[in-house]
This record gives C-alpha cells, sequence and structure tokens, in this order.
C-alpha cells in the first residue's frame, strides 16, 4: 500500500466520523453556546466547578479559562476555539443524542449517503468498480453495530468495514437477496452524509 493510499483511506475514516457527528449535531433541539464566555461557563458545570479540571480539559492555564469566564478575554486562539467547540458539541444534551442512537440501533436505523468508489464485478462489466452517488436507509441492526463501533472507541478502520458493510449488504446485497457472497469495495469517499 503506498503513502497516497494509506492518505486516502484515511481521509474516507475520518469522514465516517465527521458525517456520525453532524448528524447527532443535527438532533440539538436547542443550539449549543457559540460565544467562548457561554462555552467555558457550560463546560464549568460539566467539570463541576473545576477550573482546574477544565484547564486541563481544554489544554489551557487556569488562568486563562479563568479570564474567559470573567470576559476579560473573548476572543480565543484558532486552537482554543476549536477546542472548545469540540468540547461543547461532546457535551451538549446528552439525552437527545442518548434517545436518537437508541432509535436508530432499535428500529429506526440510520440513511446514509455518499459519494464514493464502489466495486464488486470485473473490469469491462456494468458492475466495475466506479463512483457513485448512493443514499441508501440501513437497517437497525447495521445502524446498532455503527454506533457500538463508535461507543466502544473503535477504530476509524472498523468504523469504515462496519458502514461498507452496511451500505454493501443494503445496497448491493438487498439484504441477502440474489447477491449474497458479493464482495463490495468501498473506497475514496468524497462526502459522507448520516442522518438518524
Amino acid at each position: 500500500m503506498t503513502d497516497d493510499d494509506v492518505q486516502r483511506a484515511a481521509r474516507t475514516r475520518a469522514r465516517i466520523l465527521d458525517g456520525l457527528a453532524r448528524a447527532e449535531r443535527a438532533l440539538f433541539t436547542r443550539p449549543a453556546p457559540k460565544s467562548a464566555r457561554a462555552q467555558m461557563k457550560f463546560l464549568r458545570t460539566r467539570e463541576k466547578g473545576s477550573t482546574k479540571s477544565l484547564a486541563a480539559r481544554l489544554g489551557v492555564s487556569r488562568k486563562t479559562v479563568q479570564r474567559y469566564l470573567s470576559g476579560a478575554s473573548i476572543k480565543p486562539n484558532k486552537r482554543l476555539r476549536e477546542a472548545l467547540v469540540q468540547e461543547t458539541e461532546s457535551e451538549w444534551q446528552p439525552q437527545v443524542r442518548a434517545q436518537a442512537r437508541q432509535r436508530a440501533a432499535s428500529s429506526g436505523g440510520m440513511v446514509i449517503s455518499c459519494r464514493a468508489y464502489f466495486g464488486f464485478g470485473p473490469e469491462g462489466t456494468s458492475d466495475a468498480g466506479r463512483i457513485r452517488d448512493i443514499s441508501v436507509a440501513v437497517s437497525a441492526s447495521h445502524a446498532a453495530a455503527i454506533l457500538a463501533a463508535q461507543e466502544d472507541g473503535a477504530t476509524q478502520s472498523d468504523l469504515h468495514d462496519a458502514v461498507a458493510e452496511a451500505i454493501a449488504d443494503t445496497y448491493f446485497r438487498q439484504a441477502g437477496g440474489g447477491r449474497a457472497g458479493l464482495e463490495v469495495k468501498f473506497a475514496d469517499v468524497e462526502w459522507l452524509s448520516i442522518a438518524f
């Protein structure tokens, strides 16, 4: 595997994690705090009022946290701004997120839309590998496997395999229909969107 192939696979896997994060953000019933001060206040409540543990979580000094909480500082640098957004969104509305995950894993499934390379047949045939735009509603069992893998801290490779299997089974194999043993290659994801 060349360096280019490794980088392409890493970009594909990162798109899966981003797709899951976007799907969760779309479920929020209220917008997450936007200002640095509001984000700091919210995260401090999650840290049970401890500015020391919040500073460690964000990778800044305790004094920096105190400056944002008091309003003395209002515009964070790029790294801190990204950390604040990421940490706030990861903690925002956990019950809404949990209910959506439970619904997707038990009965609703999820919809995966993507533009990627799919290949499952020899070159020169209509089944030859090519870029395809696919939007497919995957079953609750596949959704449960994807969400469980993410919650268990699965590697991006494991998530890639779970999403590839869900798309292959639902779209190409038609849930065990006439193409039950079909092997599908899923690579070069240009974009990916997931909805619960």
